[in-house]
């Protein structure tokens, strides 16, 4: 404990999402398939990346291993999710990170851009991973693609290029900047 015995405390640069965009955050940003369509489009997947804990994990049953997974460990509906879903991942290298939900804080992006630019592996975030699939655009190569789920639709794939890391820019301009309290 720093001097005084107050508990030291994380804080972190987040960009928040208010009220009045979540319906511009929930569109849809590429093709969303499900099913078998899915899972061929994955398997015929070159380089990719993927947001969310079931399209992980049923990338990675298909034999198909992206350069980053981001997951927090639970579904949409809280029930858990066996870390060992995503050993071929882990053992590339695992990263936590802490990010509340509805935020994007610096330190996820900052280990989602480490992670691409290291040679892969899983971040696991400790609060909600949604608003990582913007990381994910923001930091892949052109020529990419990320893969996240969408509840009750499937999965979205979203090619990376000049226009959509442009748009992920301007999405993220559009969102609250401000300093948070990540606790200790």
């Amino acid at each position: 404990m720093p001097a005084g015995g107050t508990p030291s405390v994380s804080s972190d640069v987040a960009w928040v999402l208010p009220e009045a965009l979540r319906s511009t955050f929930s569109m849809r940003y590429g093709p969303v398939l499900s099913g078998a369509q899915a899972e061929d489009r994955v398997r015929s997947l070159g380089l990719f990346a993927s947001c969310g804990d079931m399209v992980t994990r049923q990338a990675l049953e298909l034999g198909r291993i992206p350069l980053v997974g981001v997951v927090d460990y639970k579904t949409r509906r809280n029930e858990p999710v066996d870390p060992a879903a995503f050993e071929a991942l882990a053992k590339r290298r695992l990263v936590r990170v802490r990010n509340p939900p509805g935020m994007l804080t610096q330190g996820l992006r900052t280990a989602v851009r480490d992670m691409v630019g290291g040679g892969g592996g899983l971040v696991v975030v400790d609060g909600e991973e949604d608003m990582a699939a913007l990381a994910l655009v923001e930091e892949m190569p052109v020529g990419a693609t990320v893969i996240y789920g969408i509840p009750g639709a499937g999965v979205s794939f979203v090619t990376v290029d000049a226009a959509t890391k442009q748009r992920v820019r301007e999405l993220i301009g559009r969102l609250e900047r401000r300093s948070v309290d990540l606790g200790a």
